[in-house]
């Protein structure tokens, strides 16, 4: 990072601890202001002693009520308070000296036992001195006897109670996570404007019930804990059931609840004809972020990654690295602008411990035959291997284009052998056209691995089934940069991995067209014999024989064509190199079989095979 653009970054995250630290001074001088007034200026020696007590069992009521806070969903400290109904019921019974030290005492005790840090604990307590002090002020003009001033003074003092609260917390709260206060004190406000409504009315009855006698207020506790107890109850059952389609780290839907939303948008898209894309998103490099960070970062990425998708769609985590979003009433074009715009600020974003991300993100939009969610998962996760495949950081969308080219194959499948191979036939053709080799590359593999698959002992329908297999075993090589693939000179490391990854990406879409034996041997076709291949490091055996006669095959067919880097061998050559790799790269048996077969066409007399 250049030096100016570093401490750019360090002036950029001390501005909100500095904001931070200045509200928390402020907040603390003036509770302590508010504190002092209501020791020193407040008539408590004009309290009698029924008054002193009735101060002290409110002030205790608000303590353990703000021990046991009632859960709410949407409220950032995961539940609310019923403190308020006694500071309010202080407030008005006693005047704003009492509303304030039962406030401090009502948080300042928990915060203790608590054993809070020493700063949070004189925020919070504070805090709600002054929202004390805020009840007791605004209940002062309705002071005088009778019900209509009794409910005036109540709702006067509840209001500057949660004014006063409400602002306070939504400050510290945009403060400590650098959000827009407004927004903050929106969405605080709208998950807590009712339960305060009804603590009002709490408040109101203990008010009428101590003017009748102190000793009525008991009867508030029944309902209340009945209240409390109730909502918790509800509480954990809808935890449960949120738990149960919900990530714990993102709080995205999870696999489950994806599954479920999925077939219901499909069935609704079907029957009502509306359109949606599903977006799948694939967090890029985590091992890497993981092994150079710590898993605290690439947790910290994975949070910062949902809630950018969350903004964007109904998103989920499928889990690791792997994001899906539904884009609802978007057709392509909108759907990749949504995805490219997210991916932006994803890459934009700096992690607080340390580095960056990026996704790469596969677009499909549901639309026939694309309307079973199986279906439609595979096309945009095959759109999603082609954007990893082309260097990450990207959008690439299943539509227009080589990838069309699977859907014809989809169909192919369906229809018997013939047209299987007919598909199979139009992917070689434009593998070998992109790979800058002959346009017969991928049919002579597919011809030479039937062969020697039949000298090896296969079956007929084994055969076949090897030369199909042959046929595609570069169709992953549809997706690679043109540039990788035609360059004459040695590849880099990143570009040698780009190379790399074909198998994998020919797996994907061969298992996506239901040729699943298939693709299982294409994604070993590069394991060597010694165990030091791609993309599992398989050795021996472990690799399936198809694999191994794959890679001979393809090994010998590349030799003898020209390549953008290299002139073609003689076959006399490219046999002598596969025999002098035998039992490293090759497997001597397929290599002997590649002798026999060759036998009859060429002058050649191989060295001995190694054992």
């Amino acid at each position: 990072m250049p030096h100016s653009a570093a401490h750019g970054g360090e002036r950029a995250g001390r501005r909100p601890a500095l904001r931070l630290l200045a509200l928390v001074g402020i907040v603390g001088l003036a509770g302590t202001a508010s504190v002092g007034a209501a020791v020193w200026r407040f008539d408590w020696h004009g309290l009698s002693a029924s008054e002193w007590a009735g101060v002290a069992v409110l002030a205790g009521s608000a303590v353990l009520a703000e021990a046991y806070p009632v859960p709410l969903r949407r409220v950032a400290a995961g539940g609310i308070s019923l403190a308020a109904i006694f500071i309010v019921g202080s407030a008005v019974l006693f005047g704003w000296g009492p509303a304030v030290v039962t406030g401090l005492l009502a948080r300042g005790v928990i915060e203790a036992v608590q054993r809070r840090p020493p700063i949070r604990v004189a925020y919070n307590s504070t805090l709600y001195a002054l929202s004390g002090l805020a009840a007791g002020t605004a209940a002062l003009p309705a002071t005088s006897p009778g019900v209509a001033f009794e409910v005036g003074a109540v709702g006067a003092g509840m209001a500057g109670f949660y004014l006063a609260n409400i602002t306070l917390v939504a400050a510290v709260i945009a403060c400590s996570s650098s959000s827009p206060f407004a927004v903050t004190l929106r969405g605080s406000v709208s998950s807590t404007a009712m339960p305060f409504a009804i603590m009002a009315s709490a408040a109101l009855t203990l008010a009428a019930l101590w003017e009748r006698s102190p000793f009525l207020i008991g009867a508030l506790a029944g309902p209340l804990v009945a209240v409390a107890l109730y909502q918790r109850s509800m509480h954990r059952e809808v935890e449960a059931v949120r738990l149960a389609h919900t990530d714990p780290l993102t709080g995205l839907g999870n696999y489950r609840n994806f599954q479920d939303r999925l077939a219901a948008a499909c069935t609704a898209a079907a029957k009502e004809e509306l359109q949606f894309a599903l977006c799948m998103v694939d967090l890029d490099n985590l091992k890497a972020l993981n092994d150079r960070y710590g898993h605290p970062a690439g947790d910290a990425a994975l949070v910062e990654i949902a809630s950018q998708l969350r903004r964007a769609g109904e998103a989920f985590r499928l889990g690791g690295d792997e994001f899906a979003v539904l884009l609802f009433d978007r057709d392509e074009r909108d759907a990749v602008a949504v995805a490219e715009r997210v991916g932006s600020r994803v890459a934009a974003l700096s992690l607080e411990q340390g580095g960056r991300a990026t996704i790469s993100c596969g677009v499909a939009v549901a639309s026939p035959p694309r309307l079973e969610p199986g279906v439609l998962v595979e096309t945009a996760d095959t759109a999603l291997y082609w954007a990893k495949a082309q260097g990450k950081n990207r959008v690439c969308a299943y539509g227009a284009g080589l990838i069309e080219l699977a859907d014809s194959a989809r169909l192919g499948c369906s229809a018997g052998r013939e047209a299987q191979l007919s598909a199979a036939s139009m992917l070689a053709r434009a593998v070998d056209a992109r790979d800058g080799v002959s346009s017969s590359h991928s049919q002579a593999v597919g011809e030479l691995s039937s062969r020697l698959a039949s000298r090896l002992g296969l079956d007929g329908e084994q055969a076949e089934l090897v030369k199909l297999a042959g046929r595609l075993h570069d169709v992953g090589k549809l997706v690679l940069p043109e540039e990788v693939l035609r360059k004459p000179d040695a590849l880099t490391d990143d570009e040698r991995r780009i190379v790399e990854s074909h198998p994998a990406i020919a797996f994907r879409m061969l298992e996506s067209l239901g040729l699943d034996t298939v693709a299982a041997w294409v994604l070993h076709h590069h394991e060597r014999w010694d165990g030091r291949g791609y993309p599992d490091g398989l050795a021996g055996e472990e690799i399936h024989l198809a694999s191994r006669i794959l890679f001979v095959a393809d090994a010998y067919e590349s030799m003898i064509t020209t390549q953008v880097y290299r002139p073609a061998r003689s076959g006399d050559e490219a046999l002598a190199e596969l025999v002098r790799c035998a039992g490293s790269q090759f497997d001597p048996a397929v290599v002997a079989a590649l002798v026999e077969t060759l036998a009859a066409h060429a002058h050649f007399e191989p060295p001995a095979l190694a054992a």
